[in-house]
Formats: structure tokens, sequence, C-alpha cells
């Protein structure tokens, strides 16, 4: 977890929640690294973001959730292996690809029935999500094919006054991005090596196996 919040960066984050609620779209620090995010119902803003990061509009984006019980709202169904791993690394750096719930619209994946989730580790992006009352978009802040940025100012070389704000909450612990594991096809697939090592995976993965053979 992040150390305390700031006074200067609180109001930071009062003004980004404004923007947010507006249609704005604002940079921001995660545990991983700095996160590009929109409010994710908001189909203009969820656009305005394809176009800071020029980036293809068929690739879906994570929904970043304050709580892992929010998974219930935007996921059709949640294995059990899906939430021995939720519970064991979220908060933290990695992403889980679960099946998309019907009520959720077609622009989060306009080519699947998919959709990618991760509670992030830190209380600027979660004080962010919980202000709004809804998910984010959570795409880092770079441009596509870019070096994932790790602190605000690295986020401005790239993307400069393409965003309606930056918040600068120092430099991402993590320094890397989350691990994406897809578990909608039978057992679960590391598709990303990121932040949360494959081993740490395997472990609990292992775990789970050995009960379900008992």
């Amino acid at each position: 977890m992040s150390a305390e919040i700031s006074t200067v960066v609180a109001e930071q984050i009062n003004q980004g929640v404004k923007i947010l609620k507006s249609g704005g779209v604002v940079a921001f620090p995660t545990d991983t690294v700095y996160g590009l995010g929109c409010d994710a119902f908001n189909k203009q803003a969820v656009d305005r973001v394809c176009e800071i990061k020029k980036r293809s509009r068929d690739i879906p984006f994570p929904l970043l959730l304050s709580d892992i019980n929010q998974v219930t709202e935007v996921a059709e169904y949640v294995s059990e292996v899906a939430w021995i791993l939720m519970k064991r690394f979220l908060p933290g750096g990695l992403t889980i690809i679960l099946p998309k719930a019907a009520c959720l619209p077609d622009f989060l994946n306009p080519k699947g029935n998919t959709i990618a989730i991760r509670v992030p580790n830190h209380k600027v992006a979660l004080a962010l999500i919980q202000s709004l009352g809804g998910p984010l978009i959570g795409t880092s802040a770079n441009l596509t094919g870019q070096p994932s940025p790790v602190t605000a100012q690295e986020v401005k070389v790239q993307l400069g006054t393409r965003v309606d704000l930056i918040i600068d909450g120092g430099r991402c612990p993590g320094g890397i991005e989350s691990t994406v594991i897809d578990v909608t096809l039978g057992m679960p697939k590391i598709l990303r090596q990121g932040l949360i090592k494959s081993e740490e995976i395997e472990r609990v993965l292992a775990k789970y196996s050995q009960r379900g053979d008992r």
C-alpha cells in the first residue's frame, strides 16, 4: 500500500473525480505503473482514451475496481479458482480475465465476451474509484508501444496536455505492469508476465489442484 495521501495529492484527487464525472480523462499512480483512466461507462471518454494512447478501439481495456466483491457486478461468472487468485493477489498487481457480464456495454470489449479486472493496491487509485462510484478504465498512461511511465513527469513527456489532469503521487512502487491471467478457458493461463511472478501463481494453483484431488 502506498504512503498516506498528502493534502496536495488529496486536492488533485478531488479535482480528478470532478473531471472523471464530467467525462474527462485523468492520469494517476497505481501500485504498478501510472494509469490512464476514465469513467468505464462513458463511451465518449473511453474513445478519447484510445485517441490519447493511439490505440486500436478493438483492443479491450481492463476495469479497475475498489474491492474484489464488486467483481460480481461486471463478470457473468466467477469460478472458484478465480476467487482463489483474487483473494490471494488482490488488491495487487494481477489482472484477471473473466466472462463479461451481459449488462456491460459492448464498447468495453467490442469483439469479445470477456472482461479484465484489477483492484490496485494504491490509495490514490482506490480513492478515485471509490469517489467516482464505479469502475475506471485502467490502462497504462503511455503511447501505445512506448514504455509504461512510473512517474508523473514520464506521463507528461509522453502524453503532454492531451489528458485533463496528471495526479502526481510520486513514483509507482511496482515499476512494471500487472501480470495478466485468463481464467475463462479451463486452467488459468498467464498472458503477460508482470509484477506478480508466475512462480507465485503456480504455487497457489498447485495447492488448489491438490485440494481438488482429495
